[in-house]
């Protein structure tokens, strides 16, 4: 076991450390050169021949990609969670199956539906939109939004392109129901007797969410919403099947940078270097997530 675990992660650390390339794959090959720290140096200071990028740039959208997107998931997945655990209604049972299809459908499948959804011409997404705008007497034409290739930013300050919002639009579809399964869990074991005993004192609704609901299944939901953080951190396959990291590179993450300087310029060294720093960030985010959990683990009411 320590072999399959320490090696490979120990000949990467290697490899980030040497000019390693497409020739050291040869078994005849010489061995890699010894570059030191340049490698890491030049992540930080170049573009790596990838025209506009800069890893301080990436690295900021990579966090805020991921914390947008799982405030979104926890929000939503509570307030689906609270209305279907709401006695008296019908069909549970039947929406409980159908919020676990995003779950169980491959990303790729849905990166390419969703993609087809998001084309200018005859994309879902638009034609919806214009057949509203038509019955306020609006133009079709105001509607052939460019959701994946649109350069620049639609809302004026917020460095956020269209392809942000076509991402976010689908991995809000892709990440609320995990969400929502571990929330009716949590609320499912809430007893009774304390909204009945809120209820005696007076408590509103609201009242009784924020001071019974939310305390209790507040254990629950942060490791949720820490695992949550690290997957959407490292959600290669929809960002790469749909938008690319285009356009400009303005959606790119580091786990697609780091995939395109192994498939795109075969530069191993640089990319296990890059792989280092990954891990590096994702080690600061579990540590600061699982300090937040243990400070959950003794709250109380």
């Amino acid at each position: 076991m320590g072999v399959i675990t320490f090696y490979p992660m120990g000949f990467q650390l290697w490899m980030s450390f040497t000019n390693y390339g497409i020739r050291n794959l040869r078994f005849d090959a010489p061995p890699p050169d010894w570059v030191g720290l340049a490698n890491y140096v030049r992540i930080l200071t170049t573009n790596l021949g990838l025209g506009n990028f800069s890893f301080w740039r990436v690295l900021g959208f990579n966090l805020f990609w991921a914390f947008s997107n799982v405030i979104i998931h926890v929000t939503l997945g509570i307030m689906i969670a609270v209305v279907l655990n709401t006695a008296g209604l019908w069909f549970k049972r039947i929406y409980r199956v159908i919020y676990i299809l995003p779950i169980v459908i491959p990303q790729i499948i849905v990166a390419n539906v969703f993609r087809n959804m998001f084309v200018p011409d005859w994309g879902a997404l638009n034609q919806g939109l214009a057949l509203i705008g038509s019955l306020f007497g609006l133009s079709p034409d105001l509607f052939h939004i460019r959701w994946i290739a649109q350069l620049g930013y639609p809302i004026s300050g917020i460095p956020l392109t269209l392809s942000y919002f076509a991402l976010l639009i689908t991995n809000i579809w892709l990440g609320w129901p995990f969400m929502t399964i571990v929330a009716t869990g949590a609320l499912q074991s809430i007893p009774h007797e304390l909204y009945g005993a809120a209820d005696i004192d007076g408590a509103s609704g609201l009242q009784k969410f924020w001071r019974i609901t939310l305390p209790l299944i507040r254990p629950a939901m942060v490791p949720a919403a820490v695992y949550g953080l690290v997957v959407t951190f490292n959600l290669f396959t929809l960002i790469y099947f749909l938008s690319g990291g285009g356009p400009l590179r303005e959606t790119e993450i580091l786990l697609t940078v780091a995939f395109r300087l192994v498939n795109e310029q075969r530069l191993y060294g640089l990319a296990a270097a890059f792989s280092v720093y990954i891990f590096f960030v994702l080690l600061g985010l579990t540590l600061l997530t699982n300090y937040i959990t243990r400070a959950t683990e003794s709250y109380e009411i």
